[in-house]
C-alpha cells in the first residue's frame, strides 16, 4: 500500500507503541486520527489529529469516529488497535471490576473501532486493520491470567476477520510482539522499543496487494542482555 496521504486511526495513540506508530505513519506521510483519552504530552503535527475517546465505552467510540470522519473525512484505510492495558498478580485476588476493565479495553475497544471502519473498507475494497497482541496471545503466562485471555482473544478475533475480510480486499493482521520497553514489565530483560513496532507497522502496511501478514511475531534479539 501506497501510504502518503491515506488516513489512518491508530487506538491509545497518547503515549508508548501507539505514540510511536503515529510519529512513523505521519513520517510516511499519513493523515493520523490518534485516539486516547487525553492528547500526547507537548506534541503538535499539522497531519496528527486528536480525538478523545474511552475505548471501553462504544458511545464515546461512536462519537470520535464520527468527529473523525467529520474532520478528515470517510476514506479511512488503516486501523491499527493498539490500546491495551495488563495485569500482573494472582488470578484469585484479582478484582472482578479489574477484570472486566481488561477485556472490555483489549478486546470489545478492539471491536467497537473495527465494526465502524468495515462498511467504508468494503466499499472501497481496500484497508488495513492491524491488531496489537502480544506473546501472551499465543502464551500462558503465570499471574497473567486475564492479560494473556485478551490478548488470545485479540488473535483469534483477527484471524477470523482476516477470513471475512480477505475477498473484500481487506488485510488484517495480528502483530504479536515480545516484551516492550513502555513501563508495564520490571523485568530486567532485554526489550523491543515501541519504535521496533512502529517500524513493523510500517513494513506490514508496505506488504504488497496481492498477499499480507496474517500474524507477525516480533521478538527482541537477545532477550537475556
Amino acid at each position: 500500500m501506497a501510504l502518503e496521504n491515506k488516513i489512518a486511526i491508530v487506538t491509545g495513540a497518547s503515549r508508548g507503541i501507539g505514540f510511536a506508530i503515529s510519529k512513523a505513519l505521519l513520517d510516511q506521510g499519513v493523515l493520523v486520527a490518534g485516539w486516547s483519552r487525553n492528547p500526547p504530552d507537548n506534541f503538535q503535527h499539522n497531519r496528527f489529529f486528536h480525538f478523545s475517546a474511552d475505548l471501553t465505552n462504544e458511545d464515546s467510540v461512536n462519537h470520535a469516529y464520527m468527529k473523525t470522519v467529520e474532520v478528515l473525512g470517510k476514506e479511512i484505510t488503516i486501523l491499527v488497535n493498539n490500546a491495551g492495558v495488563g495485569y500482573r498478580g494472582p488470578t484469585e485476588t484479582m478484582e472482578t471490576e479489574k477484570w472486566r476493565y481488561l477485556f472490555d479495553l483489549n478486546v470489545h475497544g478492539l471491536f467497537y473501532t473495527t465494526k465502524l471502519v468495515i462498511p467504508m473498507m468494503k466499499e472501497s475494497e481496500t484497508g488495513h486493520i492491524i491488531n496489537i497482541s502480544s506473546g501472551a496471545g499465543t502464551n500462558g503466562i503465570a499471574e497473567m491470567a486475564c492479560y494473556c485471555g485478551t490478548k488470545h482473544a485479540v488473535a483469534g478475533i483477527s484471524e477470523s476477520l482476516h477470513l471475512e475480510l480477505r475477498n473484500s480486499g481487506i488485510k488484517v493482521t495480528c502483530l504479536s510482539p515480545g516484551s516492550v520497553d513502555t513501563g508495564f514489565s520490571s523485568s530486567n530483560k532485554n526489550k523491543l522499543r515501541p519504535e521496533d513496532l512502529a517500524s513493523s507497522v510500517i513494513h506490514i502496511l508496505k506488504s504488497p496487494k496481492n498477499f499480507h501478514y496474517t500474524d507477525l511475531q516480533v521478538r527482541p534479539l537477545q532477550p537475556n542482555i
